[in-house]
C-alpha cells in the first residue's frame, strides 16, 4: 500500500514517542526530566536492572546504550507488537485519529515503478564501484588518495568511477536486460539528438551515490576528472526518484547519528561531508548542488533544533550563508534556528580537517555565530555610518529583515539584540570626551569613586558639572533671574535634567520619545551617562531601568538627579502613574530644548555678523528678535505667558525669556 506524501510526517507530529513507549516501560523518576521531554527506563528489548534505555520526545527517537536498539515510534510498535510497518502505521494512525488512506491502484503502480527504478540505480552503483578498480581509473584513485580517502572509506561511501566513453553504463545495463525506458527514467542515460543510441549521463567522473533517508540509491553526483570540463560537479537530473530540493547527501546516516546526540553539521559538498564524517562528525549533510531550499531546511530541523552551517571561508561561502539567512528568517520558531561556522579564508571543512585535524574543525564549530550576528555583519561590514542618512538606511534594512520573522517573540528578541549591537556601533566606542565621557572606557566621567559630581545645587553651593567650564560671570546688563544668571548651556542642562527625571520615573513612555532622547546632546557627563542608560534599557526593559542604572552608575546617581531643585518641583514626578502628565511634560520640555537650540543658532550667527558692518538683513533679524522679546515682556502678567519662536511654535517660560533678553543685551541690541 502506498501512503500519500506527508502522511508519515503528519503522523509523527501528532504522536508522542514517550506516550507510545510509556505503555511498555516504567520511567526512572530520578533520571527522567519530563519537562524537557527526556525519559529513561530499563530497556524493554533485553533484561536489565539499570535505566539505559533513553527516549527523547524532542527528536522522536529511542536508543538503548546496552543493546543498541534504536528507532522511532513506528519501529518501536513493530518490534514490541511484532507487526509489519504498515500495521504499525495503522495502529498509530488510529491512536492519532488519522484515517488511513484508501488503496489507490494507480498509486500502487507508481510505487512499483519507483521500486524498479531503485533497483536499476543499485546496479549502477555496483557498476561504478567495479570501474574504480580498473586501470582506466588510476588517476581517479590517485586523486582520492591525495584527498585522504583510504580503501575502507571508499567502500563505506561506495565511491565509484564512470569511465570515459559514450555507452559504457548503457551497454552494461542492457546486457542485464534492464529496459531502456528505466535506464533513461533513472537519469543514467540521455536520448541522442542525432538518432543514435542513448548516451551515458556521467563520463570520466568520480561517482558519489546519493541515497534517500531510507537508504535507497536515488541519484549520483559526479566529479569531473578533466579540468577543462564545463561542470566540475554534475548531479543526476531530477527523476521520479530524485528531487534535489527535497533530499540531502548522507541524510539517513546523519539522521541516525543526530538521534544519538551528534551535532548536525551542514557542509557544501560531498567531499566535505565525507571528510567530516570520517573525522568523527558523523551527523553531516550537504545540499545537492544548489542553495539550501525550504524543504531541506525543514529536513534539517527535524534532525536538529540548531544545525551548524559550516561554509567555505570564501566569498561564495559568505554569499551562500546570507542567502540561507534570508530563507530561514520567516520560518524561525522558538528553539529552531541556525548557527554559522565560517571556515578560515580560502579553506573548506575538507581542507581544514586534512591540514589540522578534527580538533581544528571542532574549534571552528564551537565558535559558530547565531543568525542575528550574521545578519548584522552583512548589513554593517565594510560600511561607514558617518551620517544620519547612512544610519537611517541601516535601520531600515534591519527593520525590513526583522519584519520577515513571523514569530512575534523571536522578532522581539531579534530587535533587542540588533539594538544592543547598534548601541555598541554608534555609542559604545565614542572617543574620549565625547558624549559626556572623560575617556575612561565603560565608565561615565562624572562618576568617580561613587561620588556624584553633577551640577545643580548642594548645600546651597553652586557646583559646575564635570567636563564643563565654570559658568561665565553675568554681564552687567543681564537680567536678575535664576536661569538668566546662568549661560545658555546651563539652561539646556536644566531642561535635560527634567527630561531624564521624568523619563526614569515613567519609563513606559520612553519609547515614544526615543528619537528626541537620541538628539539630546547632554554636554554634561553625568546627564550623558543617564541618557545613555535610558536609551539602552528604557525601551526594551522599562521595568528594570532604575535597577540597571543603579548597577551601572550607582544609586547616588538617581538620588542626586531627583534632589535637584528644578527637578523636585516637577508636578508629574509626584504622580508617576499619571502617564499622560508625564507625556505632556516631556513633549513641552523637548519643544523648549528645540526652541533654545534654534535661538542660540540664530543669535550666534547674528553675533558673528556683528564683527563686520551690519547690513539690512542683519538689522531686520535683530529687529525681529527684539520685538519677540518685547512681546514676551508684555505677557509677564499672564498666568502662563508664552510666545512663538521660529517654525517650532514652542512655548518659552519666563525664565527662558529672561535668558533670551540677556543674550540680546550681550550682543548690544536693546529692546528699549
Amino acid at each position: 500500500m502506498s501512503l500519500p506524501p506527508g502522511f508519515l510526517d503528519e503522523l509523527r507530529t501528532r504522536i508522542s514517542i514517550s506516550d507510545v513507549v510509556g505503555r511498555k516501560v516504567m520511567w526512572d523518576q530520578r533520571k527522567s526530566q519530563p519537562g524537557k521531554g527526556d525519559y529513561w527506563s530499563p530497556c524493554p528489548f533485553h533484561h536489565e536492572k539499570t535505566a539505559s534505555f533513553h527516549v527523547e520526545d524532542r527528536k522522536g527517537f529511542y536508543y538503548c546504550f546496552g543493546c543498541h536498539a534504536k528507532g522511532d515510534a513506528l519501529k518501536f510498535v513493530q518490534e514490541t507488537e511484532n507487526v509489519s510497518f504498515m500495521e504499525a502505521v495503522e495502529i498509530l494512525a488510529g491512536e492519532a485519529g488519522m484515517e488511513m488512506p484508501k488503496r489507490d491502484p494507480r498509486a500502487q503502480e507508481k510505487q512499483d515503478r519507483r521500486t524498479l527504478l531503485a533497483e536499476v540505480m543499485e546496479q549502477a552503483v555496483q557498476f561504478f564501484r567495479l570501474q574504480l578498480k580498473t586501470g582506466a581509473a588510476g588517476p581517479a584513485r590517485d586523486y582520492l588518495q591525495r584527498r585522504g580517502l583510504t580503501p575502507p572509506a571508499l567502500d563505506r561511501w561506495e565511491i565509484g568511477f564512470a569511465p570515459d566513453g559514450w555507452q559504457n553504463l548503457w551497454d552494461a545495463l542492457r546486457a542485464k536486460n534492464v529496459p531502456e525506458d528505466l535506464i533513461i527514467a533513472a537519469g543514467l542515460a540521455k536520448p541522442s539528438n542525432k538518432g543514435g543510441k542513448p548516451y551515458d549521463t556521467f563520463r570520466n567522473r568520480i561517482m558519489f551515490p546519493i541515497r534517500d533517508a531510507r537508504g535507497r540509491a536515488i541519484a549520483f553526483g559526479g566529479r569531473a576528472m578533466d579540468p577543462n570540463d564545463n561542470a566540475k560537479y554534475l548531479n543526476s537530473p531530477e527523476t521520479e526518484l530524485f528531487d534535489k530540493g527535497r533530499n540531502l547527501y548522507n541524510h539517513g546516516p546523519a539522521r541516525a547519528a543526530s538521534g544519538r546526540g551528534s551535532q548536525l553539521v551542514v557542509a557544501e559538498g560531498y567531499m566535505d561531508v565525507i571528510a567530516l564524517s570520517e573525522g568523527g562528525f558523523t551527523s553531516s549533510v550537504a545540499p545537492l548542488g544548489t542553495a539550501v531550499t525550504e524543504n531541506q531546511l525543514q529536513m534539517m530541523w527535524r534532525m536538529s533544533d540548531e544545525p551548524i552551517i559550516a561554509l567555505d571561508g570564501d566569498k561564495a561561502g559568505i554569499r551562500a550563508a546570507m542567502r540561507l539567512v534570508d530563507l530561514a528568517l520567516p520560518h524561525l520558531q522558538a528553539g529552531k534556528s541556525l548557527r554559522f561556522a565560517l571556515m578560515p579564508d580560502g579553506q573548506d571543512p575538507d581542507d581544514l580537517i586534512r591540514s589540522k585535524g578534527p580538533a581544528a574543525v571542532q574549534a571552528v564549530l564551537d565558535q559558530a555565530m547565531p543568525m542575528v550576528k550574521l545578519l548584522w555583519q552583512r548589513e554593517t561590514e565594510g560600511k561607514v555610518f558617518d551620517s544620519p542618512e547612512r544610519k537611517a538606511a541601516l535601520d531600515k534594512a534591519l527593520r525590513d529583515k526583522i519584519r520577515l520573522i513571523r514569530d512575534p517573540s523571536i522578532r522581539k528578541h531579534y530587535g533587542e539584540d540588533i539594538k544592543e549591537m547598534r548601541w555598541t556601533l554608534f555609542r559604545g566606542n565614542r572617543p574620549p570626551g565625547a558624549g559626556g565621557y572623560d575617556g575612561t572606557e565603560g565608565k561615565p566621567g562624572s562618576y568617580k569613586g561613587g561620588n556624584y559630581k553633577g551640577g545643580g545645587f548642594r548645600d546651597g553651593a553652586r557646583r559646575p558639572w564635570k567636563g564643563q567650564a565654570a559658568a561665565q560671570a553675568p554681564l552687567s546688563t543681564t537680567r536678575s533671574s535664576l536661569v538668566a544668571a546662568a549661560d545658555e548651556s546651563e539652561l539646556a542642562r536644566v531642561r535635560e535634567a527634567v527630561v531624564l527625571a521624568v523619563a526614569i520615573s515613567c519609563p513606559w513612555i520612553i519609547v515614544e520619545f526615543e528619537v528626541n532622547l537620541e538628539r539630546m546632546t547632554c554636554a554634561d557627563g553625568a546627564l550623558a551617562a543617564l541618557r545613555d542608560q535610558v536609551l539602552r534599557h528604557g525601551v526594551d526593559a522599562p521595568e528594570q531601568l532604575k535597577e540597571r542604572i543603579c548597577e551601572t552608575l550607582g544609586s547616588q546617581a538617581l538620588e542626586n538627579l531627583m534632589s535637584l531643585r528644578h527637578v523636585a518641583i516637577i508636578p508629574c514626578l509626584r504622580r508617576p502613574e499619571d502617564l499622560e502628565a508625564a507625556r505632556l511634560t516631556l513633549a513641552e520640555e523637548f519643544a523648549k530644548l528645540e526652541a533654545l537650540r534654534g535661538l542660540n543658532a540664530e543669535l550666534a550667527e547674528a553675533e558673528e555678523d556683528l564683527s563686520g558692518l551690519a547690513d539690512e538683513a542683519l538689522t531686520w533679524r535683530l529687529k525681529e528678535a527684539a520685538e519677540a522679546r518685547n512681546r514676551a515682556v508684555r505677557s509677564e502678567n499672564e498666568d502662563k505667558a508664552t510666545y512663538d519662536v521660529g517654525e517650532n511654535g514652542a512655548r518659552l517660560s519666563r525664565e527662558e525669556r529672561d535668558a533670551f533678553g540677556a543674550l540680546l543685551d550681550r550682543i548690544g541690541f536693546s529692546n528699549k
